[in-house]
């Protein structure tokens, strides 16, 4: 199982851009699937989730600004970012509870730069 994630870059503040993560190979069924960032000097917190039925929850700072969904069909999680700040800067990984046939676990994209800057 592999998770791929893609669309960080440069943006200016203000701006948008929209995250992709594609869950491919052995799978059975995916539960929640969501994003983390890690800004530079920080930890790593959570930003939004999506469970399989539809259910969201975010990060209160970007509740308004980010919305999350996924593609059920295509075994893949969005994050719509609008009215990007500054401190929205940081390294975005998205993750997924999938079902193989024989086991549960929690995998790991790799992470996508976003830079939030003018």
């Amino acid at each position: 199982v592999q998770l791929q994630a893609s669309g960080g870059g440069l943006v200016q503040p203000g701006g948008s851009l929209r995250l992709s993560c594609a869950a491919s190979g052995s799978i059975f069924s995916i539960n929640d699937m969501g994003w983390y960032r890690r800004a530079p000097g920080k930890q790593r917190e959570f930003v939004a989730t999506v469970t399989s039925d539809g259910s969201t929850q975010y990060l209160d700072s970007v509740k308004g600004r980010f919305t999350i969904s996924r593609d059920n069909a295509e075994n893949t999680v969005y994050l719509q970012m609008n009215s990007l700040k500054s401190e929205d800067t940081a390294v975005y990984s998205c993750y997924a509870i999938i079902r193989t046939r024989y086991e549960g676990n929690v995998y790991w994209g790799q992470g996508t730069l976003v830079t939030v800057s003018s």
